[in-house]
């Protein structure tokens, strides 16, 4: 079986691996930029600046897909579809998830990183940010996740092999 045990696939959700975002431009053509994400409460969250290319695709159509992929500490990626919903101040106080993003990235859960934590944020607080929240579709295997340590193909490729 390919498919991530669910223990990996949570361990995997909790490490600073980098995504790639793909997004649909005007003319339905894929955008993709690597993106920092977190996995909380049922979603994958993204923080950026209200004029970033990918932030604009995303308020005009909603929706995307997340690829992450690692080779530490095993090889393996997720994969998401969904739609994507934007928050922003004041409606919705962004800054507790993006303190969640900054500490997972840049604090990487050492508490002597909290300096760092805390001069990143300040900086994003400069800018004119947003969060977005990609919520995996409603089917089962919304989230593909794949650990590569006993990926063998799938069925119709491994008819093919010898």
């Amino acid at each position: 079986m390919s498919r991530m045990r669910d223990a990996d696939l949570s361990e995997f959700l909790t490490r600073p691996h980098i995504g790639v975002l793909a997004t649909l431009k005007r003319d339905a053509t894929p955008y993709t930029v690597p993106v920092w994400w977190l996995w909380h409460e049922g979603g994958f969250w993204l923080t950026g600046t209200t004029n970033r290319v990918w932030c604009r695709h995303l308020r005009a159509r909603p929706r995307a897909s997340l690829c992450v992929e690692a080779t530490e500490p095993w090889v393996g990626h997720i994969g998401v579809d969904g739609p994507v919903t934007a928050h922003e101040g004041p409606a919705f106080d962004i800054w507790p998830i993006s303190r969640l993003l900054a500490e997972k990235y840049v604090g990487r859960d050492d508490p002597a990183n909290a300096a760092a934590v805390d001069a990143f944020l300040a900086n994003m607080r400069t800018e004119p940010r947003l969060l977005f929240r990609l919520a995996p579709e409603e089917r089962p295997n919304a989230i593909r996740a794949i650990d590569l340590r006993v990926y063998r193909g799938k069925r119709a490729d491994r008819e093919y092999q010898p």
